[in-house]
């Protein structure tokens, strides 16, 4: 456990997160998962990420040893298994077959899980899902984006869900140059409120976004990621120039950059990653933190969209990666009408 995150904030914040989020019950089994780095990973995430890595997996064992304490009645395993390296790929198949023996699963790894045959194959068999990549201590104090009011989070990430769902095409611009378009006609949005009481119900812890799949071949323009905002910890400017639906082209420099275009624009990468894959809204207030994908992403007043898979939020494109971007101080418009002006909600 990292030493700014006390035992009683772990304690109080897990206390939570069980009862309030995933609605336990006595008798159920808890599988807490985490990634670990491999040989291969040790050489390309670099001293932050394999740091980030670590302190995952000392909060994941931390957490399984509170939790056991805390819910006598209900029985704790903790699952380590070899990392992925990146977002939206399978684990192996002796993890995924883990994932399947659980009522409830709080998935603290490095690389989601979200977007994977794994996850969906564990909420098939009614699974109550926590995914939870890149969570840090700081997240379960009592400020922090998990002690949310998630009733209200509910109403307004619906609400937000609503709009997406009833719009045909919407238009994203930010001061930093993003000009992007997509269709959603006939697309369904959903929402994330991070309450997974009912069984097969999942999404990320903290929680607060409304999001749908744009049709494919639809989103044209570019999308700019300002220095210092998720994708990843310390990266620098990413533009991202898309067409007919798929990245093409993109500029930055640094580390997250260059990583990028070999997932994305190598001729070898599979051409489902450079997708256009999704449109967000963050709803939760207490989200503060641009360098926290997991938090960014739900920061109230940005917009975030996605590269690669989408077929398990109602597109229709199976890829082995799922990258979201975060975009600062948004403006949305659905249908022409502003929704959003520079991070200030403009809702109806």
């Amino acid at each position: 456990m990292s030493p700014a995150v006390s035992a009683s904030r772990i304690a109080r914040g897990v206390s939570r997160l069980l009862a309030v989020n995933m609605g336990l019950r006595p008798g159920e089994r808890v599988l807490v998962a985490t990634d670990l780095p491999t040989p291969a990973l040790q050489s390309t995430l670099g001293p932050a990420g394999l740091a980030g890595m670590e302190r995952r997996n000392r909060l994941a064992r931390a957490v399984c040893r509170c939790a056991s304490g805390l819910f006598p009645r209900s029985r704790f395993d903790l699952l380590e298994f070899p990392a992925t390296g990146r977002s939206g790929a399978e684990p192996d198949p002796a993890a995924a077959e883990a994932l399947l023996g659980a009522d409830v699963l709080l998935l603290i790894t490095t690389f989601s899980l979200s977007h994977t045959r794994a996850r969906a194959a564990a909420t098939a068999r009614g699974a109550r899902v926590a995914s939870m990549p890149g969570f840090e201590g700081f997240m379960l104090g009592p400020r922090g984006a998990l002690a949310v009011d998630h009733r209200a989070l509910a109403r307004s990430s619906a609400a937000w869900a609503g709009l997406l769902t009833r719009a045909q095409e919407a238009r994203v611009e930010c001061p930093a140059g993003t000009r992007l378009t997509l269709s959603l006609a006939g697309r369904e949005a959903g929402s994330d409120d991070g309450l997974f009481t009912r069984p097969g119900q999942w999404g990320n812890l903290p929680a607060g976004e409304a999001f749908v799949a744009p049709v494919e071949g639809s989103a044209e323009g570019t999308v700019v990621v300002e220095a210092g905002w998720a994708p990843e910890p310390m990266a620098g400017r990413l533009l991202l120039e898309v067409r007919g639906g798929e990245v093409g082209r993109i500029e930055g420099r640094g580390a997250c950059a260059d990583r990028l275009r070999a997932l994305l624009l190598d001729p070898q990468a599979p051409p489902g990653r450079r997708n256009l894959a999704e449109l967000g809204v963050g709803t939760n207030p207490n989200a503060r933190r641009p360098d926290s994908l997991l938090e960014a992403e739900k920061i109230r007043g940005t917009v975030h969209v996605a590269v690669g898979g989408n077929a398990h939020m109602g597109g229709k494109v199976e890829a082995d990666l799922h990258y979201d971007l975060v975009i600062a101080s948004a403006s949305l418009w659905l249908d022409g009408r502003p929704v959003m002006d520079r991070g200030r909600w403009r809702l109806p």
